[in-house]
């Protein structure tokens, strides 16, 4: 009878080095995580893993990955994963590691050089579908291959978690946030932080720092596109969000109504005072599909169009109309169950432009994107 000679306790660590930390992304190994392994000469393997904190919502998840890891290599006969926690000393070390030694976090979006794209959406007025657009497109960009976070920007009425199907809490690490996720999108809102469905009763100033904490103290990583839902109109996160990320591009969602329209244009004007680049409009709520193939303009039509027009010759640059989003209750429907559209209906109409302008938004030149220009809002 043939034995397996058991691994070495170098090959376990190469094993290990392709299993990342669920929350930072990273290899366990990299982030010191591994305190010790041992090998038995029947092939049994003890590795001893750190959690960064005790109560570690996605413990078992890190268990099972070290142990199927370990598990694939020749020679094991069976794993044991034992869980311990991070000192003081080594939280504030994997801090450093990650963060730097820098004495206040910073935000990594509005630094020079920084590659993320940051998209602020924004309307004139509430009940245009704002956070649909958000979540459903934060969802499409994933879905694209890219890293993408979403911030829940909308302090008094935050939607996003429901929206997105983000159930979980984050974990507060050290001095860092790490966000949790949803449909592979890291996300982050203030509706994680309070009871049940309690309002947020805040002044000016104290949205102010909660934008800047979500910006600065929570850990992103490396993201390719950030996406903010703002409150509607322009008010005090507005102006927060020029001054703490200028260099992030303002996407206006609409109606076709005429109405609606103008206050949009308004929400994306502010561009002119705030030195910012205007992405591009979304309409939405276009028209609804009837059974033999006509449309029904249930809020007239043009509004889209008029306001990427009017914002056009305001900021004297193109400003593309870069979608038309049908009615469909289906929308409404995977919002309230927290399964974006694009995801489980893919080839529904209103999922196939949302993800067309997602598909713009995540290939298009940079532009003005990612350099930090002069910013003095008015007012401020």
């Amino acid at each position: 009878m043939t034995t397996m000679t058991p691994p070495t306790a170098e090959a376990v660590h190469k094993a290990l080095a392709t299993v990342k930390d669920p929350e930072i992304h990273k290899p366990i190994t990299e982030l010191d995580m591994v305190k010790d392994v041992s090998v038995s000469p029947d092939g049994s393997v003890l590795v001893e893993v750190y959690l960064t904190v005790a109560g570690c919502p996605l413990r078992d998840k890190i268990t099972n990955d070290v142990a199927a890891a370990v598990s694939a290599l020749p020679g094991v006969r069976n794993v044991r994963v034992e869980l311990d926690v991070m000192s003081d000393e080594q939280r504030t070390e994997l801090r450093r590691k990650l963060r730097g030694d820098a004495a206040e976090p910073i935000i990594p979006f509005a630094q020079p050089g920084s590659l993320t794209r940051v998209y602020a959406v924004a309307s004139g007025k509430g009940g245009v579908g704002k956070s649909s657009v958000t979540v459903n497109l934060a969802a499409a960009m994933a879905e694209r291959g890219l890293s993408v976070g979403v911030v829940d920007a909308d302090i008094y009425g935050h939607s996003v978690p429901r929206m997105l199907g983000a159930t979980g809490k984050p974990t507060k690490v050290e001095q860092m946030i790490m966000p949790p996720q949803a449909h592979g999108v890291k996300v982050i809102s203030i509706g994680m932080f309070t009871p049940g469905n309690t309002p947020v009763v805040w002044r000016g100033p104290m949205l102010h720092r909660a934008l800047q904490q979500f910006l600065a103290d929570v850990f992103w990583g490396d993201l390719d596109v950030l996406l903010l839902d703002l409150p509607p109109g322009t008010g005090d996160i507005a102006i927060s969000v020029a001054q703490l990320i200028p260099n992030a591009e303002i996407l206006v969602v609409t109606t076709p109504q005429q109405a609606a329209a103008e206050v949009a244009e308004r929400a994306g004007a502010i561009a002119l005072q705030t030195r910012q680049r205007v992405a591009g409009v979304v309409e939405n709520m276009s028209w609804l599909e009837m059974p033999d193939g006509t449309r029904m303009e249930l809020f007239g039509s043009g509004g889209g169009q008029t306001v990427a027009e009017s914002l056009s010759r305001s900021v004297g640059a193109e400003v593309p109309l870069l979608g038309q989003v049908p009615l469909d209750s289906r929308l409404r429907e995977t919002g309230d169950s927290g399964t974006p559209l694009v995801v489980t209906e893919p080839d529904a109409p209103a999922a196939k432009v949302l993800r067309g302008v997602a598909e713009r938004l995540s290939t298009r030149s940079r532009g003005l994107a990612g350099r930090l220009l002069s910013v003095s809002p008015a007012g401020r």
